[in-house]
Order: C-alpha cells, then structure tokens, then sequence
C-alpha cells in the first residue's frame, strides 16, 4: 500500500502533510505523548527520485486551450503546477487526478484517459480511511469567480518517470469536488479539462 500522504496549496488553501504508513499511522511526527518518532535505527533511508519534468496543456469541455500544468520530479516528490486562465472553469472546487493514459482525443467526454493512475478497487481518497489513496489521487482546484485557477501540489504518491511509460499520463479536472472518500471518484462528476502529460524534451 502506499505510503505516503500528500502536501498541496491552492491559491486559496494549503494542506498539511504527513508521512502515513500500511496501517494509515504516522511514520514521522508527533507521537500521542507529544514527542517526535523516529525510524528505527538502521532502517534504509527512502530511495532518491531521479529528476525528471513534463508538461501538459488542458483543453476544455469544447477542446480549446485553457491552460497548461508542469510537472517536476524531485528527490522525494513530484511538484505539479497548474494554471488555467478566466473562463476556463467554473468558479469554485473542481476535483484534480492523474489518469491512467495519456490521452485526450475524444473532446469533451475524456474517458480515453481511463481510470485513476494506480486504480485500486475501493481505494479512491486521500481521506479514505481503508485503502486508499490512490497513486492518482490529488487535493482539489479551487476556480475563482472569473473561471482561472492557480493550482499547485506535491505528491509523495507517484513518480513522473515511470508513470509516463507505456500508456503515458494525464491530468483531469473535473466538474466538481473529489470529497476524498467516496467511491470511485469521490462523487467529482463529469470529466470537464484534460492534459496530456508529455515529458519535457520528448
């Protein structure tokens, strides 16, 4: 299962994180007594990420440009970076995942872009409290009154190299907001932007 949770801001929230292990518990912090843990001593430390960067352009509901998102791989996480300019959606939360293709032919519908990367049967959430999350799970996007959103995130849940191999990535906006518990999407609605994650240089 994996491991980590994920830290993420908006241009109007930023969220927390912490390292989560199997069983959902705290692997680094705040103990019950108020004292920091550790990990055991001679536990290997996390293997480093190689860099790597990408990015996207999003298309709206009717395939025109609205935006672009970038991607980058650091040692520990990925940091993704979107924007999408006024008009692009509608004002409030929208629901943001990573989708299991890299592929957004069909305007308008996206479903080529298959489901959640990682897809896991019941395991949809960065709230859920069994399984999850997902390695395509990420905090919503939060659209101001004139449609733009700026939208930024790092997951420790994903790595951008692999996940661009075999059928590639995308990024999706959805309708409305991922409620982060509920399956399979977190009742986000309808597929409304999507992006082609395409690696930089390639």
């Amino acid at each position: 299962m994996l491991k980590s949770a994920l830290l993420a801001a908006s241009s109007l929230a930023l969220a927390g994180c912490g390292h989560i292990g199997h069983a959902g518990h705290k692997m680094h912090g705040e103990g019950h007594d108020g004292h920091m843990m550790h990990a055991p001593e001679g536990a290997a430390p996390a293997a480093r990420k190689a860099p790597a960067s990408a990015t996207a352009t999003i298309l709206g509901a009717g395939g025109l440009e609205i935006g672009y998102a970038k991607f980058e791989q650091g040692p520990t996480g990925m940091l993704i970076r979107m924007e999408i300019g006024a008009g692009g959606m509608t004002p409030g939360w929208h629901g943001v995942h990573l989708h299991e293709k890299g592929d957004c032919s069909d305007v308008g519908a996206y479903q080529l872009s298959g489901g959640h990367h990682g897809k896991e049967a019941g395991a949809h959430g960065l709230m859920n409290p069994d399984l999850g999350p997902e390695a395509g799970d990420l905090p919503n996007a939060w659209a101001s009154a004139d449609g733009s959103t700026g939208y930024e995130a790092f997951t420790l849940l994903t790595e951008l190299a692999p996940a661009l191999d075999g059928d590639g990535l995308s990024i999706i906006v959805h309708a409305s907001e991922d409620d982060h518990r509920s399956q399979p999407i977190g009742g986000a609605g309808a597929r409304v932007a999507c992006g082609v994650v395409t690696r930089a240089g390639g």
